[in-house]
């Protein structure tokens, strides 16, 4: 028998049985829809997290103080970086693009009428909006001559804008940071909330000179931090190292004692983080998977009673002419015909599914903006692991009902 002849009979055989085969294939649909559900999801977890390591800046690299030994004691939270490492790693680590000291503080701000307390205030380096791979909105940045002479002036975040200007434009207008006066020279592009919540627009960034001079009232170099960024991805370990070895070098490292300084890459957390999404993907998708097996069973059984029901259909055939692998392959195409057509509903119950729940997520926390990630990839899978599924439980009805004696079948009642 063909296989066009076969797939007919196969079509008009289901087609009898509309309501029980829709049944049979249900546990496809849900274990399908599920697993299409959980790797969608997945994997927009996935580019999300990346997104948001990307929104960092480029191939970013974190240094920042350690402990430093004196007199045999280890004293934690010692300065240990000084504007002049920052300098060193831009200048002679072959690796790294730019670099840029980061000093913190907290203060509430003043314009008019209005205060406003944000998350982040941060003395930088002229080169930090090539770190971060931010750009500016309106205005101009911090320059070597602001760095120089610690110039009471400012770039803001988009979020101080507007609680302190609402709508007007502030360059060139004052806020007053524990009372001292600074102008506003710029504002930076909207950036948005981060993965944890935190609204990276919030931030007001000044000279990290006039930080430590003019805000903190000191005339000690150091540092919170510097922020590196690679040439590359590719290079990032490279740049880890060529940091590492100066800085060991400059503050005159024992052979044998540790670093005083810790050097973090944000590629790593976010490979971690990338294996972490992966494993809880795989192993909701294995759970959601129990479900094919259960749906599998149940074609199975269907089947098995098909072949008993039709037991005279199969003496009638196999009398006029119908081989064993004939009716063995009729019953396979039914069972597979059951579980394709439920890999297909499945796979655009799931698709529907993901959406709605990405959806749903970007409602609920609209600062994330998590993706719709649809895999072609999986929606192949899904047909074949469907088709699988309906061979390994399909063959043994049909291997039954190929091995039906002739006579006996025409004889059943």
């Amino acid at each position: 028998m063909r296989l066009p002849v076969t797939l007919t009979v196969a079509l008009r055989a289901l087609a009898k049985n509309k309501m029980r085969a829709s049944l049979t294939v249900l546990g496809v649909v849900i274990g399908i829809a599920a697993v299409t559900t959980m790797v969608s999801l997945g994997r927009s977890a996935g580019q999300l997290v990346q997104k948001e390591f990307q929104s960092l800046g480029t191939n970013v690299i974190f240094v920042v103080p350690g402990q430093r030994r004196r007199g045999g004691v280890r004293k934690a939270g010692w300065p240990t970086l000084t504007s002049r490492d920052a300098e060193a790693i831009a200048e002679e680590c072959g690796s790294v693009r730019a670099a840029t000291p980061m000093l913190f503080t907290a203060a509430n701000v003043i314009q008019g009428n209005a205060n406003w307390t944000p998350e982040e205030i941060v003395g930088v380096g002229t080169q930090y909006l090539a770190v971060r791979d931010w750009a500016m909105h309106s205005g101009g940045f911090l320059t070597e001559r602001d760095i120089t002479s610690a110039s009471k002036v400012c770039v803001l975040g988009h979020t101080v804008v507007a609680k302190l200007f609402q709508t007007s434009d502030p360059i060139g207008r004052s806020i007053r940071i524990r009372n001292i006066p600074f102008r506003v020279i710029g504002v930076l592009e909207k950036k948005g909330v981060n993965m944890v919540g935190e609204d990276q627009d919030d931030i007001i960034l000044l000279p990290y000179t006039t930080v430590r001079k003019r805000i903190q009232g000191s005339d000690f170099d150091y540092l919170h931090a510097v922020m590196v960024s690679a040439l590359s991805l590719s290079l990032m370990d490279e740049a880890t190292s060529e940091i590492t070895y100066l800085l060991d070098e400059r503050h005159n490292k024992a052979p044998g004692e540790e670093s005083d300084f810790r050097v973090h890459d944000t590629t790593e957390v976010a490979n971690v983080l990338g294996v972490i999404t992966g494993s809880m993907t795989l192993m909701l998708s294995a759970i959601a998977g129990i479900s094919l097996i259960v749906g599998g069973v149940g074609i199975m059984n269907i089947m098995l009673v098909s072949v008993s029901e039709r037991t005279r259909e199969i003496g009638i055939r196999m009398a006029v002419g119908a081989r064993p692998g004939d009716i063995l392959r009729q019953f396979l195409v039914e069972a597979v015909l059951l579980s394709c057509v439920g890999g297909i509903v499945g796979f655009l119950l799931g698709v529907g599914a993901s959406v709605g729940v990405t959806a749903a997520i970007n409602s609920f926390t609209p600062g994330n903006d998590w993706p719709t990630v649809i895999s072609f990839e999986a929606a192949i899978v899904a047909i074949l692991f469907a088709a699988a599924v309906g061979i390994f439980f399909g063959y043994y009805p049909a291997l039954r009902a190929s091995k039906l004696d002739p006579i006996d079948a025409l004889r059943y009642e």
